[in-house]
């Protein structure tokens, strides 16, 4: 595990490391910037977070957790679904072939939790009948293992807005994809997160749930984005979860959970400025997010010292001819 005091050192350098000029048509940049390159796609990965829809604060090695856990992870299900991934040159550079991304993302929950209006469990709790279009047996508590994996399909909100959530039937009824690709879609998303469970459970985690992204090229089904990673799937660990569960407490976790929790301890509920986390609040996630890539993939993390400059220069002169 890397020394807390690196990560301390390095927050002064990861809130100057999050913007990038001259890269071309920048699509998106929440967690990743994304620059359309003849042919490719070019993904900087970035120290910052989201949380509640806002950028907040600068976590360090963040982004380069993000990239080279996704890179793994493309690595094992690229027998179940194909993958945008050309090349990762970098810790922080992802390039992938250009696609067309599918209008429905794609979330699997193992367990059934959360705290939003919209989450599945507060649907759950409020007596909503088949929430999403699922059929969930009775007597549920928060935080409980779903008999089996559950898809709640979504749409993708721009800017300010909130996603649309959907049920499958509703993903073919509006026309957002043929019944036959939302199959090839669902089946592909079950096994992806069937292989994320066997391997968190491998490496002391419960990969309780996710959210894939699919696209398009020449015709075949791609995963694109990111997978599996503290921003994009909720982790807890299996060593705590038995006596946090019973004793009613949110389990512990090495996600994107933790800062979220301490926004609301603050009395941040999503509106108006939001609170700067101090530097031990930062450290602490990004020693969570390090937690998560070693667990999983076997590997020591470390961290990429090359500027920022220079490494996307290298990867641009690589991959721009």
């Amino acid at each position: 595990m890397i020394d807390p005091q690196i990560v301390r050192d390095a927050i002064p350098y990861a809130l100057n490391d999050t913007h990038f000029e001259g890269l071309g048509k920048r699509l998106s940049g929440k967690v990743r910037d994304i620059y359309l390159q003849p042919g490719h796609r070019l993904l900087i990965a970035t120290d910052r977070l989201s949380a509640f829809d806002r950028i907040i604060a600068a976590i360090p090695f963040k982004g380069q957790v993000l990239n080279q856990l996704s890179g793994w992870w493309f690595e094992q299900t690229s027998d179940v679904v194909a993958n945008h991934v050309l090349d990762i040159p970098d810790p922080n550079v992802t390039v992938g072939r250009e696609c067309q991304a599918l209008a429905v993302e794609v979330v699997v929950r193992g367990y059934i939790t959360g705290v939003t209006d919209t989450a599945l469990w507060t649907l759950y709790n409020d007596g909503v009948n088949k929430p999403y279009g699922l059929d969930l047996p009775p007597g549920l508590m928060k935080n409980d293992k779903l008999p089996e994996p559950v898809i709640t399909p979504t749409t993708k909100g721009g800017e300010g807005e909130h996603d649309e959530r959907l049920s499958s039937d509703e993903v073919v009824s509006k026309g957002l994809m043929s019944a036959s690709r939302w199959q090839e879609v669902r089946e592909a998303a079950l096994e992806i997160f069937r292989r994320g469970q066997e391997r968190a459970q491998a490496a002391g985690l419960i990969l309780v749930d996710t959210k894939y992204e699919f696209g398009t090229l020449d015709g075949k089904l791609v995963l694109i984005d990111e997978i599996h990673t503290p921003d994009s799937s909720r982790y807890w660990i299996a060593d705590s979860y038995a006596a946090d569960h019973a004793a009613g407490r949110e389990p512990e976790g090495l996600d994107k959970e933790y800062i979220r929790r301490w926004l609301k301890a603050q009395g941040y509920t999503g509106e108006g400025p939001v609170p700067a986390p101090p530097a031990d609040v930062v450290t602490e996630l990004a020693t969570r997010y390090i937690g998560a890539y070693e667990r999983l993939t076997g590997r020591t993390f470390v961290p990429g010292t090359q500027p920022a400059g220079a490494r996307i220069d290298a990867a641009l002169a690589r991959y721009r001819s």
